[in-house]
């Protein structure tokens, strides 16, 4: 999670939501990827933290050895990539500020661990309150439940 905190950090930085994300490869026992969230500086909708990661991970004949570590719990979008790609695990930094879709990974069978670490939920925290207005553009209000 720390390297995914880093990437947290980066997009932060860079005046982006703080979400970081980071794919390990069990199999390899190596890291496979990483990347932030980079809504607000590509302008780009869909440049989630977990969309990023999987982007650079590049074209994979099969997923099913990798952990995918986020910063906040993965919203909607992001979970239906990781079913769809069948990344069977998934270990999630916190979901105090955004609780995600957990039910509905875990409901397709992906293995989720949710750490809610002290340092996560602040970086977010922190976010938040310094840019209301982007946080309520990218999802608050929408912290939907889904349960398909």
């Amino acid at each position: 999670m720390a390297y995914a905190l880093m990437e947290a950090e980066k997009s932060y930085n860079e005046g982006g939501l703080p979400i970081g994300s980071l794919m390990f490869d069990h199999e390899l026992n190596k890291h496979i990827s990483s990347g932030h969230n980079r809504r607000i500086q590509d302008g780009d909708p869909i440049a989630h933290g977990e969309m990023d990661c999987i982007r650079k991970a590049g074209r994979r004949h099969r997923y099913n050895t990798v952990t995918l570590y986020s910063t906040l719990s993965p919203c909607m979008m992001c979970s239906g990539t990781i079913v769809q790609f069948g990344i069977p695990r998934v270990v999630i930094g916190e979901n105090i500020n955004f609780r995600g879709n957990i039910a509905f990974l875990e409901k397709h069978d992906v293995k989720v661990t949710l750490l809610n670490d002290e340092m996560c939920i602040k970086l977010m925290e922190k976010f938040i309150r310094e840019n209301p207005k982007l946080w309520d553009e990218d999802v608050s209000g929408r912290d939907h439940v889904w349960n398909v």
